[in-house]
């Protein structure tokens, strides 16, 4: 597709989000690390300097879109606490059942997960301090959501759910790279259900 200069408020957001969509699609296709801006540039039709007018990096781009598919979990994860976990039953009966929410939550979300991997490593590299402040700070908004959404079916953890909230986005992400192989290996070793699709 080609663009034609935005010229507008209006036209510079719409152009903003085509460029955040072609990456949130790119990685349905492969793996962060292999998302680059020349593939990026080409895929939304646009030159790289371009695509460098709305996001002074790819690393930039890739921490917005973090930062969206963060919310997008937490708004379901809140549906799905108010479905599965019955806060009338005792603590243990609801530990299991936020767990087993949590975890299968974060099993369907391999790209969250691929990038919580990649925030520290990656993602806060090749950015300016502006934007990892700005990051940092709506990341900070996320764990309070995350957190009081476990204090409300864990109300026992106390201050220890910020703490367990925390913990849960850094082993979602230090997990992924253990669970998402090569695709060499796959090859090698054949098919698991349990993987994502090869790239």
């Amino acid at each position: 597709m080609t663009f034609q200069r935005a010229r507008t408020e209006e036209q510079r957001e719409i152009r903003r989000q085509a460029i955040l969509d072609t990456a949130s699609a790119m990685l349905d296709e492969m793996p962060v690390a292999a998302v680059t801006l020349n593939e990026l540039s080409r895929r939304a039709g646009l030159a790289k300097p371009n695509v460098l007018r709305y996001f002074e990096s790819r690393e930039a781009e890739l921490l917005e879109l973090l930062d969206l598919f963060l919310r997008d979990w937490l708004t379901a994860l809140a549906a799905a606490l108010t479905a599965g976990v019955d806060e009338s039953r005792p603590m243990t009966d609801r530990a299991t059942a936020v767990s087993g929410i949590l975890s299968g939550s974060l099993a369907d979300r391999v790209v969250l997960c691929d990038l919580f991997g990649a925030q520290g490593s990656v993602l806060e590299h090749n950015v300016s301090v502006e934007v990892v402040a700005r990051y940092k700070r709506a990341s900070l908004q996320r764990l309070a959501t995350m957190t009081a959404l476990i204090q409300k079916y864990l109300p026992e953890l106390g201050e220890n759910a910020t703490l367990f909230s925390l913990q849960t986005m850094v082993l979602a992400g230090a997990l992924s790279a253990y669970s998402t192989p090569h695709p060499a290996c796959r090859r090698r070793t054949g098919p698991n259900p349990n993987w994502p699709a090869s790239t």
